[in-house]
């Protein structure tokens, strides 16, 4: 402690009692044992602090914001860590206006880069994700987040990146050790082995500066929202998904398909004394509550984007391939939403009922899909807190007590496929007392990535004990059928981490040879 207050100044260290309380607090309800918290300013800070962890063999767990809720927060895999708390580290290196690349550092969030977007005029699309505009760009991609804005995936979107090595010495792709920053940043791939991969979802070193290309703001965005009045309707939906995304191609973004559970999860309050014996709500009360709210039985969400034309073309192509198998398909703009709430802003008893309240979310979804950053599905996880809380201010739901962990399995585009995924996600949440709210997202035209929150009462030891073996039951549901997570939560590395193989032989050797002490986040995601 005294060295690391030598090189990074007193107010830069906080000791165990102040970090354990800034950074120890997880929705997930885990707990972990933190040493202290580090909080440099610039890459020479994190070097310093790099070098003494290595001097004295103690391990430093990198954090962003910290933002990363429902997959364990600012908290480290294993006890016994120091976080390094890079949000200080919070500029806008470059923007190239020309090649649409932004080069920013891990403190940079959604809300910061619209900002700067905005005040210069750049017209360009954050790549937002539904974590709200306080989330780092940066560690959304190295955790291969993703959104629905053109540039879906978010750290295939990533073209450069430094890092500082676990020995201090920081590192670049072998085109920018050639000089060629320029080259470097515009081609992802750069020459030679692509090591650049080593850094996302892996502890090889603290990356402190990324370059990302930046969608261009289309001409023209048309939403669309689709209505499947039942269930039975799903297998139709998958291949009408994968026709949509094979025939529109490029002026398509991703498609949302999602559950009656989890639409009402964003539109009314839980109505817990409606729960029943087995601790969820009946079918027959989401229902009725979904009939009350004008809610379907899977709803489905997607935007196009491009020149007027385009999206014209594309949108005759929606139309055709949706109409045979849902009664409600809806075009929207920014204009149409303005419109229905100037309408229904005029009639008091339209005001605070179902319509107002669709209306509300749809334009909060449709500056989503403009890459225009909202907090439209932040209040999601405290749907279940018991005690009175305001969705108006600043909302963490780490410190605000929310229980939450996020399922986040990859599921085939194949109809028999999705049908069997999404009955063993009811069967084990249903037996664990957790709600199954179900989205699918497609990440291309072969697989969705499917979001499942498990949401429950932190305050109630036996509800974080039921979440958290819904969680691990999930898992093992999905590896049995092969719908395995693209992500996973800092309490279950030891599930996903399976040492001799040789995926984890490899890993194992590459960690050993660049981390011999072991000081860059162990136990994420590696053995």
């Amino acid at each position: 402690m005294r060295a690391w207050r030598a090189r990074l100044g007193d107010a830069a260290v906080l000791d165990a009692d102040m970090a354990q309380a800034r950074y120890g607090v997880c929705t997930t309800g885990v707990e972990r044992r933190i040493l202290a918290a580090l909080r440099p300013r610039s890459v020479d800070d994190v070097r310093a602090a790099v070098a003494v962890a290595a001097e004295f063999g103690i391990p430093l767990y990198p954090i962003s914001t910290g933002n990363n809720w429902g997959y364990g927060s600012a908290v480290p895999p294993q006890h016994g860590c120091v976080v390094l708390d890079l949000a200080g580290l919070d500029r806008i290196v470059d923007m190239d206006p020309a090649l649409g690349l932004v080069t920013v550092e891990p403190g940079v969030t959604q809300r910061h880069l619209r900002e700067y977007l905005d005040q210069r005029g750049l017209p360009f699309l954050v790549p937002v994700t539904g974590a709200g505009p306080d989330c780092s760009l940066l560690g959304n991609a190295l955790e291969r987040g993703y959104g629905i804005t053109p540039y879906a995936d978010h750290f295939g979107a990533v073209t450069a990146l430094e890092a500082v090595l676990p020995d201090g010495r920081l590192y670049r792709s072998a085109l920018g050790e050639l000089g060629g920053a320029a080259v470097d940043r515009a081609y992802k791939w750069g020459i030679g082995p692509y090591l650049d991969g080593l850094f996302a979802q892996g502890s090889c070193g603290i990356v402190t500066r990324m370059t990302i290309a930046l969608a261009p703001q289309p001409q023209h965005v048309l939403a669309f929202v689709f209505a499947l009045d039942n269930d039975t309707g799903l297998e139709a939906a998958t291949v009408a998904v994968q026709t949509m995304l094979r025939e529109v191609g490029g002026v398509l973004g991703s498609i949302n398909l999602m559950n009656a559970r989890r639409m009402l999860a964003m539109t009314i309050p839980y109505p817990r004394q409606r729960i029943g014996g087995d601790g969820v709500l009946p079918p027959a009360v989401v229902s009725e509550l979904a009939t009350r709210q004008r809610i379907a039985a899977w709803t489905g969400f997607g935007a196009l984007y491009g020149h007027r034309t385009l999206v014209k073309a594309g949108a005759a192509v929606v139309r055709r391939i949706l109409r045979p198998i849902c009664r409600r398909l809806r075009f929207l703009t920014p204009a149409t939403i303005a419109a229905a709430e100037r309408w229904l802003g005029r009639l008091p008893g339209l005001r605070s009922g179902a319509l107002a309240r669709q209306s509300r979310t749809l334009n909060a979804a449709l500056e989503l899909v403009r890459g225009i950053p909202n907090r439209v599905s932040l209040p999601l996880a405290y749907w279940h807190m018991t005690a009175p809380v305001s969705l108006l201010g600043d909302l963490n739901p780490a410190r605000d007590g929310c229980g939450l962990i996020w399922y986040s399995p990859l599921v085939p585009m194949v109809p028999e496929r999705v049908r069997r995924y999404v009955g063993i996600v009811h069967e084990v949440c249903i037996a664990h007392a957790v709600e199954p709210l179900i989205t699918l997202t497609s990440l291309s035209d072969r697989c969705f990535d499917s979001s499942v929150p498990l949401l429950f009462d932190r305050t109630d030891p036996a509800a974080a004990a039921r979440a958290q073996s819904c969680y691990r039951a999930l898992l093992d549901a999905g590896e049995r059928d092969g719908f395995l997570p693209y992500r996973i939560g800092v309490e279950a590395m030891d599930w996903f981490a399976r040492p001799g193989r040789p995926y984890w032989d490899l890993i194992t050797a590459i960690k050993s040879a660049i981390d011999p002490q072991r000081i860059l986040a162990p136990g994420r995601y590696g053995p």
